[in-house]
């Protein structure tokens, strides 16, 4: 499962009534989960356009505006394209609490259990498989990634780790409601401080997941995903104190 499959659960096809909003949608989850990583360029247009099942004219005015408001950088030329210029902020005081404020406490409740129920079901159902070789190594390698990532590549690597283990189930609608749920936590996730301390409880708590779902032990599996999603839940809970 490569950065392709990824770009496949998210740049998914839009409905016609709202093509324009829904390519901006899509452009941009594919953008803040760093599914295409700062100073990448997105497909070209051709391929972005057939993928989504809209005109390039309706990508071109999407790109365009995520342009205009700091997203992309467009360059033209034999090596141009699309290029992504927008990296998380790094947390600060209050950045927490103003996402929460623009989100409002129901819909934060209702993105966690969203996130809760997609995500330990996505582990569940992966654990029940007959993993390939290469499959077991993908995730021992996002695991490795992550655990040796630079601060300022966590949050990308995280979102990578998690989502590979929906995508691993084969399940493209697993898949794109855990991209789902991970879109609606990303701004949340961004404004949590990146503390070592918290760092090392995730890095012992994803290996755990792993574990579970390479033993082939569903419960186990459903079981770590729910402490470590609970553990982050609680985490948000306290620095919102």
């Amino acid at each position: 499962m490569d950065e392709s499959a990824r770009l496949m659960t998210v740049l998914r096809p839009v409905r016609a009534g709202n093509a324009f909003e829904e390519t901006v949608e899509r452009l941009l989850q594919a953008i803040k989960l760093g599914v295409v990583a700062p100073g990448d360029k997105l497909p070209p247009e051709r391929e972005l356009a057939v993928r989504l099942g809209i005109s390039r004219v309706t990508l071109r005015e999407a790109i365009r505006a995520l342009q205009d408001a700091g997203y992309l950088d467009v360059r033209r030329g034999r090596y141009g394209g699309a290029f992504v210029t927008y990296t998380p902020p790094r947390p600060g005081s209050g950045d927490l609490r103003q996402v929460v404020a623009e989100m409002g406490t129901a819909e934060l409740n209702d993105a966690l259990t969203f996130r809760l129920a997609v995500e330990c079901g996505a582990a569940q159902v992966l654990a029940g498989l007959e993993l390939t070789g290469e499959q077991r190594d993908l995730l021992r390698r996002r695991l490795k990634d992550l655990n040796e990532a630079a601060p300022e590549d966590y949050r990308r690597l995280d979102t990578a780790f998690h989502l590979s283990i929906a995508e691993l189930t084969g399940s493209p609608l697993l898949a794109t409601a855990c991209a789902d749920a991970r879109s609606r936590v990303s701004d949340l996730l961004n404004a949590i401080p990146m503390l070592q301390v918290n760092l090392d409880h995730a890095a012992t708590q994803h290996q755990a997941i792993v574990t579970a779902i390479l033993s082939g032990d569903q419960d186990a599996a459903r079981r770590a995903v729910s402490e470590h999603l609970e553990g982050t839940a609680a985490l948000l809970r306290a620095f919102l104190a």
